[in-house]
């Protein structure tokens, strides 16, 4: 089988191979402020930084954390939505040659105490209402021992720095936090910082080039959400993430350096936020908008209007919210050029209405932390195929293999496990060499994910391998039965589960929310699935919600309706 048949459908422009630069991304940080000084690298309520301000405070933080004792390889913990803050900490953390753990601010406590305690994290910085609000009870249980503590209102302008705090307190995001050494501010941290350059080497000259950073250095361990068991530690390199947004800039040749406007939405502790709505933004010199509740969706367009968002890392979430939205349009949101969505596919009436209300291009992708995260992308001028998650990036391999035996590959058409080989694919798991073993064979990512491949190399997710139903000894991918009440006019969101039958084994069911003001019954929507599916796809039950489970980035979890299901069904045995 020819494994690169998907170079025949690239768009004009975008090479099969890119020629990767040995940069990191503090160095292209640094390349952007040589072009652009002065050019807004990001912009939070009313407050701005340039590209000179950022890079400033980029070099602070990482001598700051020198000044606190941290040495290259050390784990530095940022756990913050989408604030200036998290910017500076990131790449300040990364010029300093130390390790970023992004850490979901929804987390539990014990969550952070697993997370943390893994990965040996020294330091952290967080915001002053997590500290309070859930860190202060388990600092015990914490390895971190000098913390940085930000806070909203510390970067807004006047007069918004003195009214915020006011409305910020009475909703619980500001607090206050102990007095003691080991916990700083984070803006008066910067200010005692020297701001003289830092280049990713260690502050003493007399431990020579080893301590440099190299571009197979770690970078960030990229937590898993776990849904496969324990959370673990994916390591990207700094090789995985700069050739990660190479290989994005490849893809996309018609963005302009210095002139376009990213959406920063998507959670930058999520890595398909990191990598697309972050970092490369900032690879090109471009406007970073951040948001720090993806849920606001007026918030969210009334920054596509009021900055002239160019370019939005987007989920089908954020799509139906702002198709749905009662007030978008009366705005001009028609500034969007490109949408990269993931997650989840997307109906065809759903991507459609999106692009007649913007006018922008909306095309699917797919990723995993495991891959930094983006392995696939439809392309932006040539064909799409909707539902689909694109043909793979430049450089990047894939192949469809039997979900029996993991290795032979099935011809196209045929679903098997995607296998993925590329530059952003991960070293391996922190400390967990099995594991490791488990997901990379011969140089093969195994991606746990169910696909297909048409004869043009286009790919198609049809469902998680651990998410298979089985019904009756036939397979059925939730992904697929998905799509098909998708396409039914009347519904917003689905997620598809098996649950237990004792005469097959397992049978189908469809959680379903439907359109606002649309109607649908169970049975109807069980005959149109009957005009798509196989008899034995097709859901025996369907359940009508208000809405569904969702993450942080709004990724709808099966797992938690599983979970739901068992539990109704064993009270019900109990009974």
């Amino acid at each position: 089988m020819d494994q690169r048949v998907w170079h025949a459908g690239y768009d004009p422009g975008v090479p099969p191979s890119v020629a990767f630069q040995a940069t990191t991304l503090p160095e292209f940080l640094r390349e952007s402020t040589s072009r652009f000084p002065n050019r807004t690298a990001i912009r939070f309520m009313n407050a701005t930084l340039t590209y000179a301000e950022l890079d400033e405070q980029v070099d602070q933080f990482a001598n700051a954390l020198r000044d606190l004792g941290v040495v290259k390889g050390d784990r530095v913990a940022i756990q913050l939505p989408n604030l200036p803050q998290t910017v500076i900490a990131f790449y300040g953390t990364l010029r300093a040659g130390a390790v970023a753990v992004m850490t979901n601010p929804m987390y539990t406590p014990r969550e952070l105490i697993h997370q943390w305690n893994d990965a040996e994290c020294r330091v952290a910085v967080t915001a002053d209402f997590l500290f309070a609000d859930r860190i202060q009870a388990i600092r015990d249980q914490l390895p971190v021992r000098e913390w940085v503590i930000a806070s909203i209102p510390e970067y807004l302008r006047f007069p918004l720095n003195l009214l915020a705090p006011f409305k910020l307190r009475k909703a619980h995001l500001i607090a206050d936090v102990p007095n003691e050494p080991c916990i700083r501010r984070f803006r008066a941290m910067l200010a005692a910082s020297s701001a003289r350059p830092a280049t990713g080497a260690a502050p003493e000259p007399t431990t020579g080039s080893r301590d440099a950073v190299t571009m197979e250095d770690l970078a960030a361990l990229q937590y898993t959400g776990g849904t496969t068991g324990v959370s673990k530690g994916a390591m990207l390199t700094h090789a995985n993430l700069s050739h990660q947004v190479q290989q994005l800039s490849a893809w996309l040749p018609n963005l302009e350096p210095g002139n376009e406007v990213f959406l920063g939405a998507l959670p930058f502790f999520h890595v398909f936020g990191l990598s697309v709505a972050m970092n490369l933004a900032v690879s090109i010199g471009a406007e970073m908008v951040l948001l720090p509740n993806p849920r606001e969706l007026r918030r969210m367009i009334d920054s596509i209007n009021k900055y002239r968002v160019s370019v939005f890392p987007i989920v089908p979430a954020m799509v139906n919210g702002i198709n749905a939205h009662p007030h978008v349009h009366k705005l001009n949101v028609g500034s969007l050029k490109i949408c990269v969505s993931g997650s989840a596919p997307l109906a065809e009436d759903t991507l459609r209405r999106f692009e007649e209300l913007t006018g922008g291009t909306l095309v699917e992708g797919y990723g995993l932390t495991e891959a930094s995260p983006v392995t696939h992308v439809n392309p932006t001028v040539g064909p799409r195929r909707i539902g689909h998650i694109g043909l793979p990036l430049p450089d990047t391999d894939c192949r469809i293999v039997s979900a029996n035996d993991n290795e032979t590959d099935v011809p196209n058409g045929e679903p098997g496990e995607l296998l993925i080989r590329g530059p952003q694919v991960m070293r391996g798991y922190w400390n967990r060499p099995d594991a490791t073993a488990t997901t990379i064979r011969d140089g093969w990512l195994h991606t746990g994910d169910l696909a297909t491949m048409d004869e043009h190399g286009y790919f198609r997710i049809v469902g998680r391998q651990k998410e298979m139903i089985v019904v009756g000894g036939y397979n059925v991918y939730p992904d697929e039965v998905d799509g098909v009440l998708m396409d039914h006019p009347s519904v917003l969101e689905c997620a598809t589960i098996g649950v237990p039958d004792a005469r097959v084994g397992e049978s189908v069911k469809s959680f379903v929310v439907l359109h606002p003001g649309k109607k649908a019954t169970g049975a109807e929507l069980e005959a149109f699935c009957r005009k798509e599916l196989a008899a034995y796809k097709v859901p025996r039950e369907i359940e009508f919600r208000t809405d569904l489970p969702k993450s942080s980035v709004l990724k709808i979890l099966r797992r938690e309706l599983a979970a739901e299901e068992l539990r109704k069904r064993e009270a019900a045995g109990r009974a």
